[in-house]
């Protein structure tokens, strides 16, 4: 095992390289000197919250955003952004962030702020099948005009990774409770794989529209949704939900096999160069029972409810472990879909604003600059 990963690892959690144990993550990699260890520099080492700087991430606006003259909610406002509007980063103060939007420069209120994942978490891995081939099903019945369709466009050049890449929009809040998930991840020589975060109304409201017609003219696609005590809302909510209101990721968990450490900016990264994900209890979008992760049908909304409950017996060990994972760091699984993790706290705070009626398909970052002191 590489005496480099073993220090990230323990970077990324907090630790001290003078504290290191020995932790087998299972990577079969060629070993990074010692010496060269120290020509990287890691944000982590610096105290960040994230593994890059929030500094030159892209940033979307998640509802009618406020762009003031200075960081104080009684300075003037310069204009107001319209939900889904992006911009860059420019320093990160506390709730405050000084943004370049369209080249204004201001302060905004972070809160009501979204933030694209791979600018921050570059470890994770990412695949939304939905702007490509979409993988939803039900049933192992393709969903017509949406199983294998692009059902949107979420993937551009990105500047500050040096690659194309899919855009994961996330509230702020919720995007530090995946970093503290994938940080217990990588520990255990494991990454998250997200399969979406921010999905827009209209592709929602276009897939339900699909889905409620294959349920009523396929009856064993409305018995794979109904068994007691499911129905169709388990499997699919009318829109807004938290796809749209940047608080709900679809994910998997997967075993790293191989990683490269880029550089971008003043700052380096690992990246994710190959890994193989858990063996679930259903593929990826299977919207039926098979997929049901808890005996119960839990309320939703509620943050302990599941806590009281039992794993289905179809649960795999990867999906017993990924659970751990997302639920130490305070998001809330949705009984009927083993993939899908809601933040309710932060759901709860935005809920009547963003609806989602946007669509985002640009993004704006810029390789982090180190802060000289």
């Amino acid at each position: 095992m590489s005496l480099f990963f073993v220090s990230l690892i323990l970077f990324f959690s907090g630790c001290q390289r003078q504290q290191m144990p020995v932790i087998n993550v299972g990577v079969s990699i060629d070993p990074v000197p010692v010496a060269e260890v120290h020509h990287f520099v890691f944000y982590n080492m610096e105290g960040g919250m994230f593994e890059l700087p929030v500094s030159g991430a892209s940033g979307y606006a998640a509802v009618n955003l406020p762009l003031f003259v200075a960081a104080n909610e009684n300075a003037s406002v310069i204009k107001t952004l319209p939900p889904g509007q992006g911009f860059t980063m420019l320093e990160d103060h506390g709730p405050w962030w000084y943004i370049n939007v369209n080249n204004t420069r201001g302060w905004i209120l972070n809160a009501l702020a979204m933030i694209n994942i791979p600018d921050i978490i570059p470890s994770i891995v990412h695949n939304n099948t939905n702007t490509y081939s979409s993988m939803l099903r039900s049933s192992g019945f393709d969903i017509p005009n949406v199983t294998g369709m692009a059902l949107y466009q979420m993937r551009d050049f990105n500047a500050r990774l040096g690659r194309y890449e899919f855009i994961a929009p996330i509230l702020f809040g919720t995007a530090k409770k995946i970093m503290e998930a994938q940080q217990a991840a990588l520990a255990d020589g494991n990454t998250l794989v997200i399969y979406e975060t921010f999905r827009p109304a209209e592709a929602h409201n276009f897939v339900h529209k699909h889905f409620e017609y294959l349920v009523n003219t396929n009856p064993i696609v409305y018995a794979g949704i109904t068994e007691r005590p499911f129905n169709i809302r388990w499997f699919l909510a009318v829109a807004p939900y938290t796809h749209q209101r940047g608080t709900g990721i679809d994910v998997s968990l997967a075993r790293i096999n191989n990683y490269a450490i880029r550089t971008t900016g003043d700052y380096s990264f690992i990246h994710i160069t190959d890994y193989t994900e858990f063996e679930m209890q259903t593929p990826m979008h299977e919207l039926s029972v098979a997929a049901v992760v808890f005996r119960d049908a839990v309320h939703s909304r509620s943050r302990t409810a599941w806590m009281y409950t039992e794993f289905a017996d179809a649960a795999t060990e990867g999906t017993r472990l990924m659970h751990r994972y997302l639920t130490d760091a305070g998001l809330t699984p949705l009984a009927s879909e083993w993939w899908h993790f809601n933040d309710l706290e932060f759901t709860d705070f935005n809920c009547t604003e963003n609806v989602g009626e946007y669509f985002i398909e640009e993004t704006f970052s810029v390789p982090p600059v180190r802060v000289r002191r």
